[in-house]
């Protein structure tokens, strides 16, 4: 096989990213349309990522948000978006960088994107020096793609509901294939 100098897997890994930029810049100025809705699949310890070190323990490698009723503030910039959700009745915003995002799905159209995410992992360079360096990130399982959606108030995050109070919350495991 010969060598891809060209790196088709990295064009086509940033024309994807594209089109969830689009979209989400789209949302962004003129709200959801129809029945649309998105969850959003991203590394919590990725280079860029900024959420609060409450969320940030709870979810230390990654976590799902789920934007369609509740979410606020959604702004989208070239190399990734930020958004304000509610956790437990507490507001908080993330900042994401598109290169960040494992999983964009739309279950409204059974539309889904799947992306190849390095995961920082520490190495040791010398025994005073520790460096993070990047490796390829496991295949997050896709959502089944045959499995109704379930009909949800206020979802806003893959996270359980604690005080009885805020949003309904569906966990991903739901719409998976067994």
């Amino acid at each position: 096989m010969a060598d891809d100098h060209i790196r088709y897997d990295i064009l086509v890994q940033e024309a994807l990213r594209g089109v969830m930029r689009k979209v989400l810049g789209e949302v962004a100025k003129t709200g959801l349309p129809g029945n649309h809705h998105f969850f959003i699949t991203f590394l919590t310890n990725a280079p860029g990522v900024r959420i609060s070190s409450r969320i940030r323990e709870r979810y230390p490698e990654q976590m799902t948000i789920v934007l369609q009723y509740q979410y606020w503030d959604l702004k989208v910039t070239e190399t990734g978006f930020e958004v304000g959700l509610s956790f437990s009745d507490i507001p908080e915003k993330l900042e994401v960088p598109f290169a960040a995002v494992r999983g964009f799905y739309d279950p409204s159209v059974n539309f889904e994107l799947e992306f190849d995410v390095p995961v920082p992992t520490p190495v040791q360079n010398a025994p005073e020096a520790p460096v993070a360096t990047l490796q390829p990130a496991p295949a997050a399982p896709a959502p089944a793609r045959e499995a109704p959606v379930a009909e949800t108030k206020a979802p806003s995050a893959e996270e359980p509901k604690e005080s009885g109070k805020g949003a309904d919350v569906v966990s991903l495991d739901a719409f998976r294939k067994k």
